[in-house]
């Protein structure tokens, strides 16, 4: 790998701090979620007591999931489609003050959502919905002028995302905090739905790449008709919900999508390059996703434990494992370096797996000594200042170029999307 950086054609190479964060999404918006996930669960847990120091007609708990999903996971997603879109319709990443932008917006939401500003709650979920219909308009515009539809069923998982968010904010503003709990659960379903759809085209790639490093062929072919299954299935039990089904119906409906889920995790099985750390945490995403939707499922059909225990583990398991997993592979893949995690990250996902179990323990009756829900948000910081520390500097340095010699693809292998058997086919005669 060489150490000279490759501006690219016709750009200048940004040399300063602030000027490498903004050359591409990743960069900016992955350190941004790793901070607020770290930041925001400490100071509600170990700082306010499971409190906010201005909710007044909003509960607190509805503040902190809100802020997890939208904030935390906001950021993630913004910096995983701005890097992931232009790869995918090869065109140039949005760069420099358009970013910028984002996290500007991104940025105020989360001033008020850190403290429960109930009284800015409409001026937070105003900053909120820009970004989120920025990104939106990002996407269609890509797909219109690329002429290509790669795009359009993550713009379809967008548009519920605000949809969902729009109306969690308004029964915010008018009070009525049932519809609301319902609403934040709807969007946390539209981001699994988000994570699937990520799931279907990074697994495949990473574990080809696992398989065979140089990129020249690829071992592992998953089956074609998987590939948007779970992400359905989370989009039929959204349905269900938002249509009043019976808590029994409701119930079936999640169990099927976690077991869509639980389809994903047979992907790991591709011998015993499976126990690679990249591999068991795509695998571990899908399973936590899984298993918390059939918790929350089995819930609803009278098993002894609440929906939110579920809505923990698929939320809190399966997209913090699955963000996790993203941040690794991607801030390794775009920084033009190899695969393979160094030993801190590889414990920060064990801790994050950890803070699930420990969140969940008294929930299912374990009787574990110690202050759980302290650890629980002390294991998950960590994991998250476990990947800062290491790839900051990564994401700070200055772009590499890649290296082309006969063992290494000649550029950043694409991540995103999962190659058709038919057209590998096709290709090779």
């Amino acid at each position: 790998m060489s150490c000279t950086p490759d501006p690219g054609p016709g750009r200048a190479l940004p040399r300063t701090a602030l000027g490498i964060l903004g050359d591409e999404g990743f960069r900016l918006f992955f350190p941004l979620a790793a901070i607020y996930a770290t930041a925001f669960p400490l100071f509600w847990v170990l700082t306010m007591g499971f409190d906010l120091p201005l909710a007044r007609s909003v509960p607190p708990s509805l503040w902190h999931a809100h802020e997890m999903l939208v904030g935390a996971f906001g950021a993630a997603l913004i910096g995983f489609l701005t890097t992931a879109a232009p790869e995918w319709t090869d065109t140039e990443p949005l760069r420099g003050r358009p970013l910028w932008w984002l996290a500007a917006l991104w940025g105020t939401g989360r001033i008020v959502g850190f403290l429960g500003w109930d009284g800015m709650s409409g001026l937070g979920a105003l900053a909120d919905l820009a970004w989120m219909a920025a990104l939106l308009v990002y996407l269609l515009r890509l797909s219109w002028v690329k002429r290509t539809d790669r795009l359009l069923v993550f713009a379809v998982w967008l548009s519920l995302l605000i949809a969902c968010t729009a109306a969690t904010r308004a029964f915010f503003l008018s009070g009525d905090i049932a519809r609301a709990q319902v609403a934040v659960h709807l969007a946390g379903l539209a981001f699994l739905g988000l994570l699937g759809l990520a799931l279907a085209r990074i697994t495949v790639p990473v574990s080809n790449l696992v398989l065979d490093p140089t990129g020249a062929s690829s071992p592992f072919r998953p089956h074609p008709g998987r590939l948007n299954l779970a992400p359905g299935l989370v989009l039929v039990a959204m349905a269900g919900q938002v249509a009043g089904l019976s808590s029994a119906v409701s119930g079936y409906l999640l169990l099927a999508a976690g077991a869509a889920f639980m389809d994903r995790v047979a992907e790991a099985f591709i011998g015993r390059v499976a126990l690679r750390a990249e591999i068991l945490m795509l695998a571990g995403a899908a399973a936590l996703a899984g298993t918390g939707l059939m918790m929350t499922g089995a819930a609803g059909l009278g098993a002894p434990w609440g929906a939110v225990t579920g809505l923990h583990v698929a939320f809190m398991g399966g997209l913090g494992l699955g963000v996790y997993a993203v941040f690794c592979i991607a801030g390794l893949m775009h920084t033009n370096r190899a695969l393979g995690l160094s030993r801190p990250v590889r414990l920060g996902a064990l801790a994050l797996a950890a803070s699930v179990a420990l969140r969940v323990a008294p929930d299912l009756g374990l009787d574990i000594p110690g202050p759980l829900y302290a650890g629980a948000s002390l294991a998950w910081a960590a994991a998250h200042l476990a990947w800062l520390c290491v790839f900051w500097k990564y994401v700070t340095a200055a772009p590499l170029a890649a290296e082309p010699d006969a063992t290494a693809p000649a550029r950043t292998p694409d991540l995103s999307i999962a190659r058709d058997p038919a057209q590998d086919a096709a290709a090779a005669e």
